[in-house]
């Protein structure tokens, strides 16, 4: 398995949890009151089998979903069977291949750490309206919150002590940020953080580590096999889970 191929894990992605429904309200009702607008149509790039881009209908925004992995495409567009709220189609964040300013609100959910960032950000400056907002989103765990949360990191460091996170979204700071939007249009960043948590079942919970690339790829199959297996020893007395998450959002202005 390579960094960032997630056609092996999909079938897993689908257990992961979704965002923040009162934090994406208030990215949602920022853009509305900027934009002098009633709705909100978006973009939601590496959308991958749908976590995101469902939590954004919750919420009455409606546009197009874009993922590059044609696995984790499928079972996006399998979860949006029936419904008209997004336009499912396959693309990078670098070229997206949706039309020229056909969108108020460009997000991409814990993945903007795959793209090319230049290249990203150009494409999302081409795609969005005048005056339109790019939102980076990640949900990491918050397992200072939790003791057993924070007993299976250590337990993963002491299989993997060198282990470099890709994806957790916890390293990610403004001026991080500001770095990566640099060069482009984009302006105003405003950050938001938001904590929740979800109940979930055993099972689903071990689906969410199976999904995991990164922890994967260093570990490889044989310490990732002794590590799934840890966690379920360590799970042995659960049969809910109760996951602490922090949503952490940045969002910035385009100008054209």
């Amino acid at each position: 398995m390579k960094h960032g191929d997630f056609t092996e894990l999909a079938k897993f992605y689908v257990d992961r949890p979704g965002y923040s429904m009162e934090l994406l309200k208030m990215i949602r009702n920022h853009i509305m009151n900027e934009q002098g607008v009633e709705a909100v149509r978006a973009a939601d790039v590496g959308a991958g089998t749908g976590k995101l881009t469902e939590n954004l209908a919750q919420i009455g925004v409606k546009g197009y979903a874009v993922e590059p992995n044609d696995a984790m495409r499928a079972e996006g567009i399998k979860l949006f069977a029936g419904k008209d709220t997004f336009v499912w189609s396959k693309g990078l964040a670098e070229m997206t291949n949706l039309p020229d300013e056909c969108v108020d609100w460009v997000l991409m959910g814990s993945s903007f750490h795959w793209a090319d960032a230049p290249k990203a950000v150009a494409e999302f400056g081409r795609i969005l309206k005048p005056g339109g907002f790019f939102t980076a989103i990640w949900n990491p765990r918050d397992i200072k919150r939790n003791a057993l949360h924070t007993d299976i990191e250590d337990m993963i460091y002491k299989e993997i002590p060198n282990m470099k996170r890709v994806s957790s979204g916890s390293t990610m700071t403004t001026e991080i940020m500001e770095k990566k939007l640099s060069g482009g249009a984009f302006g105003d960043i405003i950050f938001m953080e938001a904590f929740y948590e979800e109940l979930m079942t055993k099972e689903r919970y071990l689906n969410i580590w199976r999904s995991v690339n990164d922890i994967r790829v260093q570990a490889g199959e044989e310490g990732f096999q002794r590590i799934m297996n840890n966690i379920e020893h360590l799970l042995k007395n659960y049969e809910e889970i109760a996951v602490p998450y922090k949503a952490r959002a940045w969002t910035a202005r385009v100008y054209k």
